[in-house]
Formats: C-alpha cells, sequence, structure tokens
C-alpha cells in the first residue's frame, strides 16, 4: 500500500497521525500483521512450509475402537504418547465417532504446533505397539490430500537438470594456504582470509546483522551457524556462504554441535512469572542436513545445572557431552545420582535406563573413544571416599577406578588424543584449614590402565592453570603465587623413561596466569591476562627456550589459527579503548593489527584432520626443506611486491608534500605586499640568504674489541 493510500485511508477514518504514538502500539502474541522483524529475510523464503495449510497434521490408524465411555481413556493415552513428541494445539486432537453406533472410527487427527513436530510424531509413532492388536500407521494429512489428487492416466516425472551444490570443502584449496577467521563488531560480521604475506586480511564475506547474538564454527569448519528470533541457521562455502539449513526452535540463545558436525544441539530458557520459581528449558536435538529434529528435552533450569559452571538461567552448557570420535554414535547428560547416555540410532537411552550413580557431580568423555570419566566427591563426611572412575560405553563395564581421600575438590583433562588422563586433586590438610594439590595421571592405552601421582616440589603451591600438548605427551602447569608463579613442564615419555613421568623443567616467577598450546605442539604462549595486562612470552618447548616476549595491552582473549602458524590475540568490549584484534607469527612476531570499535568477537575457522598419516607428516618435516623451496620463492616475488609497493607508497607521499609546499610558497609570495602593508611598510620577511648554514660532525664510540694477532714465525 502506498503511503498515499494510507494519509487518505487514516482522514477517512478521522485518525491524527501526529497524536499515535507508535511506540506504544503492541502486537497481539504470534501476530505480525505483514510487518517483517529485522532477520525475516533469513527465512523469508522457508517459511511458506508453514503455510501450507495441514502439514503440522498427522492421522493416527489402528486405534482401539471403544465406545463413549471409554473415550476420555483412550483419548489420555494417545495424548500422553504424543504429548513426549510435540506440542498439541488447544483442542488439536479430534477423534471421529460413527453417529449410529457412538463407536469411534479407530483413528484420529493430531494437531502440533509445527510441521516439523508433526513430521517427528510420525516418524517415532510409526508401527507403536500399543498392545499386541494395535499397532499404530501414521501419515501425514498433507499425504492424504496429495494421494486423493492422484491422476488417473500415468505421466512420466518431468527429469530436472543436476545442478551441482557448492563445494562446502573449497576453502581448503586456497592456493596460497590460508586460513579464515570470522570477527563480530558493532552490526556486523565479516569472515576474511589471513593473509600474513600482504600484512592484512582480506575480506571474504561481509554481512551487517547476520546474527543476533553471536556465531559459531562446527567442528570441522564445514558450517558457520547464526542465531535469530526464529531459531537458527547454518552457512557454508569458501566466499559466498549461501544458507544450507535452519531450524526452527523460537528465541535460541546457546548451539552446540557433535564432533562430526552431523547434529546440532540448541536452546531456549523461559524466565518464570513468579520469581521463586525455575527457569523453563527446552532443548532440540537437529540433523544438520536434512533440518529434522530428532529429539527434543524440556523441563526446569536445575535439570540440566549438574555438573559445570554454569551457562544461561543456571543452566550448565553444554548440557549434552557428546562421545569422542567423529561417528556422533553416543551424548550423555548429568542429572542428580543419575548419567543417561544416548544412543544417535533412535535417540533413546542405552538399554532403556539410565545410570545410577550416587552424587556424581561432574563427567567428561575420551576425545577419541567411547570412555566416559567420571567424579564422585566424598560422602558422609569423608567416611567414603571421592573417587573417579572410567566407564566403556555402551557396556558400561568400569574399567578402572581410583578412591581418593580428604578430596576437596577434582578436575578432570582428557589429553586431545585420549591416550591420558590428567585429574587435579585438591585435597585438604590434616587441620582441615588450607588445601593443597596434585595430580593423578591415567595411561589409558596402557595395560590394566596404570596411574601415577604426581605432586609439585612444593606440593603448596596454588596451581593456575594446567595445558595438555595437543598430539603430544607434555603438559604444562602453572602454580605458586601471583604475581609472578612459576611454570612448569612434564612429560609422560622422555627416551630415558618412557612409562614415567618426569619434569623437563620449571621457568621461575613469570607474568602469565593462562596457557596457550600450538595445535601442533611445539610451541607454547605464557599469558597474563586480566590482571597482567596482555603480557605474552612465546616459549619454544622443545628447545626450553624463549623465542620473544610482548604485550597486547588489555587483551581478552588469545586463540592460534587451526595449523599452528599464527595466533590473534583480541582486546573485546569489555574495554572502552582500544578494541580490535592483532596477528601474530608462531614465534612471537606482530604481523598486523586491526583496531575495530565495538569488537565482540573473533574466530578461527577450524580445518578437518589431515589425511596424511603419522609417518607421512614425519617424512615431510625430515624434509621440510625440499618441500618449502617452492614458497619461499613465493615469498621472495610478495616480499619484493611488497617492497616495491612501499616505494612507490613513499614517492607519491613525498610528491604529494612538495606539491603542498610549493602551493603554500606560492600563497605566501603572493601575500607578501599584503603583509608589507600591514606593517607600515616594513618587511619583516627573512629571506632564506640571511640563514648561514653549517655542517657539525659528532662522533660516537660505539664499541670496543681487543683481539690478540699471533706473529708467524
Amino acid at each position: 500500500m502506498e503511503v498515499v493510500d494510507i494519509d487518505a485511508r487514516a482522514a477517512k477514518l478521522g485518525i491524527n497521525w501526529s497524536q499515535v504514538n507508535f511506540d506504544s502500539i503492541q502486537l497481539p502474541p504470534g501476530e505480525d500483521f505483514g510487518i517483517e522483524s529485522d532477520d525475516e529475510a533469513v527465512y523469508h523464503d522457508d517459511q511458506s512450509e508453514f503455510d501450507t495449510g495441514f502439514g503440522n497434521i498427522i492421522v493416527v490408524d489402528h486405534l482401539p475402537v471403544v465406545p463413549k465411555e471409554k473415550f476420555e481413556k483412550l483419548e489420555g493415552v494417545v495424548k500422553k504418547i504424543y504429548n513426549q513428541l510435540g506440542v498439541i494445539k488447544e483442542n488439536g486432537l479430534w477423534m471421529p465417532v460413527d453417529p449410529d453406533t457412538k463407536m469411534t472410527l479407530g483413528y484420529c487427527f493430531i494437531e502440533f504446533n509445527t510441521p516439523q513436530e508433526a513430521q517427528n510424531a510420525k516418524e517415532k509413532s510409526h508401527g507403536y505397539k500399543l498392545d499386541k492388536s494395535h499397532i499404530f500407521a501414521v501419515n501425514m494429512f498433507d499425504d492424504f490430500d496429495r494421494l486423493m489428487n492422484v491422476r488417473e492416466e500415468w505421466e512420466p516425472p518431468q527429469a530436472r537438470p543436476y545442478v551441482p551444490g557448492e563445494n562446502l570443502q573449497k576453502w581448503l584449496t586456497d592456493d596460497k594456504a590460508r586460513d579464515q577467521l570470522v570477527i563480530r563488531s558493532g552490526p556486523d560480521t565479516e569472515v576474511y582470509w589471513n593473509d600474513a604475506r600482504q600484512k592484512k586480511p582480506e575480506p571474504v564475506h561481509k554481512r551487517p546483522y547476520w546474527t543476533e547474538s553471536y556465531v559459531q564454527w562446527s567442528p570441522l569448519g564445514t558450517y558457520l551457524v547464526t542465531l535469530h528470533k526464529q531459531g537458527a541457521a547454518v552457512w557454508g562455502g569458501a566466499d559466498t556462504f549461501t544458507r544450507l539449513m535452519r531450524y526452527q526452535h523460537s528465541m535460541v540463545k546457546l548451539v552446540d554441535f557433535s564432533p562430526g558436525e552431523k547434529y546440532l544441539v540448541t536452546y531456549h530458557s523461559q524466565e518464570p512469572s513468579n520469581p521463586r520459581d525455575a527457569s523453563k528449558v527446552e532443548i532440540k536435538v537437529f540433523d544438520v542436513r536434512t533440518g529434522r529434529m530428532m529429539r527434543d528435552f524440556k523441563g526446569s533450569a536445575d535439570e540440566f545445572s549438574i555438573g559445570g559452571p554454569g551457562g544461561v538461567a543456571g543452566a550448565s552448557w553444554p548440557v549434552f557431552r557428546w562421545a569422542g570420535g567423529k561417528d556422533d554414535k553416543y551424548f550423555a547428560k548429568l542429572s542428580k545420582n543419575t548419567i543417561s547416555v544416548y544412543e544417535t540410532e533412535t535417540f533413546s537411552l542405552i538399554d532403556k535406563k539410565s545410570m545410577k550413580v550416587d552424587n556424581v557431580v561432574d563427567i567428561c568423555w575420551s576425545p577419541t573413544d567411547s570412555i566416559l570419566s567420571l567424579f564422585v566427591p566424598e560422602q558422609g563426611g569423608g567416611n567414603q571416599p571421592a573417587k573417579v572412575a572410567l566407564v566403556q560405553i555402551p557396556s558400561k563395564v568400569e574399567l578402572r577406578q581410583k578412591n581418593l581421600f580428604s578430596v576437596s575438590d577434582c578436575k578432570m583433562y582428557w589429553q586431545s588424543s585420549g591416550e591420558y588422563l590428567a585429574v587435579k586433586v585438591d585435597r585438604y590438610t590434616k587441620t582441615k584449614k588450607s588445601t593443597y594439590s596434585g595430580f593423578e595421571l591415567f595411561r589409558i592405552k596402557e595395560r590394566d590402565i596404570p596411574i601415577e601421582v604426581l605432586e609439585l616440589d612444593n606440593k603448596n603451591d596454588k596451581i593456575i592453570a594446567f595445558a595438555w600438548e595437543p598430539k603430544g605427551h607434555r603438559f604444562a602447569v602453572i602454580h605458586g603465587d601471583q604475581p609472578r608463579p612459576d611454570v612448569s613442564f612434564y612429560s609422560m615419555k622422555t627416551a630415558q623413561n618412557t612409562g614415567r613421568v618426569s619434569k623437563l623443567a620449571t621457568l621461575k616467577a613469570k607474568q602469565a596466569n593462562a596457557l596457550f598450546w600450538s595445535p601442533t605442539g611445539k610451541y607454547i604462549i605464557l599469558a597474563g591476562l586480566k590482571g597482567f595486562n596482555g603480557q605474552l612470552e612465546f616459549f619454544n618447548v622443545d628447545e626450553l627456550e624463549t623465542m620473544a616476549t610482548a604485550e597486547h595491552f588489555m587483551a581478552t582473549d588469545i586463540e592460534w589459527d587451526p595449523t599452528g602458524r599464527y595466533v590473534a590475540t583480541a582486546v573485546t568490549s569489555v574495554h572502552e579503548m582500544e578494541n580490535g584484534f592483532t596477528i601474530w607469527s608462531f614465534n612471537g612476531i606482530e604481523i598486523y593489527r586491526i583496531l575495530k570499535d565495538h569488537f565482540f568477537q573473533l574466530a578461527w575457522r577450524p580445518r578437518p584432520p589431515s589425511f596424511l598419516t603419522a609417518e607421512k607428516e614425519e617424512e615431510i618435516a625430515k624434509n621440510l626443506k625440499k618441500y618449502s623451496k617452492k614458497y619461499e620463492a613465493e615469498d621472495q616475488d610478495v616480499s619484493l611486491l611488497l617492497s616495491e609497493q612501499d616505494r612507490e607508497k613513499r614517492k607519491a607521499l613525498k610528491e604529494e608534500w612538495e606539491k603542498w609546499v610549493m602551493q603554500w610558497n606560492s600563497l605566501h609570495e603572493e601575500e607578501k605586499l599584503a603583509r608589507q602593508n600591514l606593517r607600515d611598510g616594513e618587511v619583516s620577511d627573512v629571506e632564506e640568504d640571511e640563514y648561514e648554514a653549517k655542517e657539525v660532525e659528532f662522533e660516537d664510540l660505539i664499541d670496543v674489541t681487543e683481539e690478540i694477532v699471533q706473529e708467524s714465525m
């Protein structure tokens, strides 16, 4: 409708626009009257499927035929079954009755809130065995409409031309072997290539208001997920970032991928009207490729708050912990005295029951195997010791258990290859007035899973940070008192001692409170964040030497790129000044710095595991000089190009400066007579020949070297 038409209609109705407070207008819940929301474009072309008529209705056949007096009981049974699979609309269940016999007809219609819930209910309940005589046959209502309109004469289907989809791994074939990163600042979300050769990022894709909260890469880098009022959406590609799928979950707040990218978990919580009540939580699990909802979970926030530092509305995140590996076969949820392990073939509990473990407070999966570690604190005032146990899934067989006494707390750390598990144990002293810390080290791959106990040289040292070396056998610990604690390096396997943990070195008095290993191992950043104002020490653990020290003032985040070549440090909007990020080389050389106002987020795009075998990678490392010749030549060409560009830039600046000086000299000469008149004819300009130029030489002693030369006989 044109503005003129609107004004005419308003005049006809006697409405004075100047007296209308538009901010006070609120639409009824669920109505938009054609007014698009900010992110309506994300779903615009898919929204039609929600308005196709009967897509949210299913037909359930083979129900018992019952008289009127048993009608309510049968209706209650059906509702109980289908309320677990979706939200049935009010008066959304209709069970037809024969008007002559007053008996039900053996089928019913059920209307859900969304087509996704209806489709999920159809797939989950088709073939459901109510009893021996009644096995459900479930169909979509739209299917009946489609089948009723089938033409009598067969028509051959029209062949559609094949349109190849975009290669979602194309970004991995970049001829410069660059990595991508995504940033958010202000309303914009931007994807860049990290072009270290050019010493600047190369823009790939930029979109304002792409997400309503944050973005997240999938674990293998295939997808980028964005969050919206209607739900989540995933995007992919190397540069176009087309939308691949969307997942309906109103007001979604958090998302999480399974390790192999097969499933997406979405989270929504709703604050209660009564502050004394717990928040209501709804979690959905979707198939990433098809968008189909596989299962949903509902409950209070208290039911999802066990075992974790806390997330939104008190629920720990991620609620579901995925088993290691890329098959995405199992996931687990921790509840009070219960560990629920689900398998993704049917999305039901293994053996149809949860594991009962009294007072369990934390669980962790091995990154590579279906082994679950769990921690149970002391019970009965210390009469029953704490324990850490390893459980094999799906058999639920306990592989190893360690009882621990006088325990205050435990924290479990799996090594990325699943070879080791470190358990940091905080224990009470005899007086119970203080605690000290040590480690229980599990060798998972060895026979009977031997356990070593490691205590620091000074066992009263407070442990500030712990981190395993990726793909290696070493770990680092920051321990001691602030502001200058020590950093120690240990190895689970050395040439001299393959079966026991050994200390490699201790670095004294470091300004560090966080550890960031390179993804390929060998190098580590000892970082001083928060109170240390962004102190950075780039350390080579192989050589046990510092490569560089630097500072990124007020740095809040540090993240290595997936190849271990570069590292990003960032100052996000938690600080008002110096927002932006800096890219460094692995050995601490600053490559470039980008300032961005209202900077919120930086995330490198992950890479999938290499197809090369460990032997092949080792062979490449040994012959690196042979492979690097090509890239060294390319680097030299780029360096020469940059040097030429710098020379041209300096030349242009010099010419611009000389042009500016000539313009001002010309203006100065033009105004010479005016200045003289202002001074009553007095010439006050100082001519160049009145200056005296002198050359002065200075001598400075730089170095003195004494050398003894022996005379030859």
